[in-house]
C-alpha cells in the first residue's frame, strides 16, 4: 500500500467511525503546523489599524 493509498484509507475509516466533522476535529488534536506563528502574525497584523481590522470584519460578514 502506497503513502497515498494509506492516507486515503485511514481518513477513511476515520469518517466512517465518527463522521467528517469529528474525523477532521480529530486529525486537528494531532496537527501542529510549522513556522512561528506569533512572528509571522505580526508580519501582517502590525501593518493594520484598529479601523482596518474592522472593516475587514464588517467587509467578510456582509459577503
Amino acid at each position: 500500500m502506497t503513502p497515498m493509498e494509506l492516507n486515503e484509507k485511514g481518513f477513511k475509516a476515520l469518517v466512517d467511525a465518527l463522521g467528517y466533522a469529528d474525523a477532521i476535529r480529530f486529525l486537528k488534536l494531532y496537527y501542529h503546523g510549522q513556522g512561528d506563528y506569533t512572528k509571522e502574525r505580526h508580519q501582517w497584523l502590525d501593518k493594520m489599524s484598529l479601523d482596518d481590522i474592522f472593516a475587514d470584519i464588517k467587509d467578510r460578514e456582509s459577503k
